[in-house]
């Protein structure tokens, strides 16, 4: 009895351990185009929101913890997820691109990045991570919704349920103002970081 306990051990050790190398090296193998596809994933939402940039370059004093501590301080549930500066050709900054993660979306947390120009003006917004609702939170990625945030030069967002009548203002998705409001504190998370961080419209 004894000895069959400790060879059914024995045989369940050895193939935890087999399983244990096989998912090692499936991740090793796996890790560089996964990474490879993020990478691509964000150049593209990058280029989307600022179009004008010949480049991208990381922003070096970019802090999370100080980031999320403004965030906090400013009443955003948001998280800034990453920084990067817009060159040109030249290689002069024009603006910025700031990627947050909104989390008071309806159904999960909604990620996407965000131009700014140097002026402040927003050049818009495009989603790498969402699964809202089809049919309603999801038109967040429809441009009759985003649209409504491009070359605008404003303080900040407001969702309203009819036709704006103002700049900072955006018609809600019918159905969905939480996912719409979700987006709007989004950007505003950004324009709010961009002032506070990056020195606001220069």
């Amino acid at each position: 009895m004894n000895k069959k306990i400790v060879h059914d051990a024995l045989v369940l050790f050895a193939f935890t351990v087999a399983l244990g190398f096989v998912l090692g090296l499936v991740y090793n193998i796996t890790k560089e185009p996964i990474a490879q596809v993020n990478y691509q994933k964000a150049q593209e939402a990058y280029k989307t929101v600022f179009s004008d940039a010949a480049s991208f370059e990381a922003y070096a004093e970019f802090d999370d913890a100080a980031a999320a501590a403004l965030m906090a301080e400013k009443g955003f549930a948001d998280e800034i997820d990453d920084v990067q500066v817009a060159k040109d050709a030249s290689g002069s900054t024009i603006g910025y691109v700031i990627t947050v993660t909104a989390k008071d979306a309806s159904q999960a947390t909604i990620t996407f990045s965000v131009g700014i120009q140097n002026d402040g003006t927003v050049n818009g917004y495009s989603i790498t991570s969402i699964a809202e609702t089809p049919g309603l939170g999801m038109k967040a990625q429809e441009e009759a919704f985003y649209g409504q945030f491009q070359n605008k030069n404003v303080e900040g967002f407001v969702v309203v349920k009819s036709a704006p009548a103002a700049d900072n203002e955006v018609e809600a998705i019918s159905g969905s103002t939480i996912t719409s409001v979700a987006m709007a504190n989004g950007v505003n998370a950004c324009l709010t970081y961009f002032r506070d961080v990056l020195g606001g419209a220069q």
